[in-house]
């Protein structure tokens, strides 16, 4: 029984793993945030 769980915790990190990286690969941008474009582009 306990191997169930313990293969049980071993897929819960592994998916909080996969969604932590999956999130950080594409990040969410508000919609309230506009790029800004550079006023000095001549240097």
């Amino acid at each position: 029984m306990w191997i169930v769980l313990f293969i049980i915790a071993v897929l819960f990190v592994l998916g909080g793993a996969l969604m932590l990286l999956r999130s950080a690969k594409m990040p969410k941008i508000p919609d309230n945030v506009k790029a800004q474009p550079y006023e000095d582009d001549d240097e």
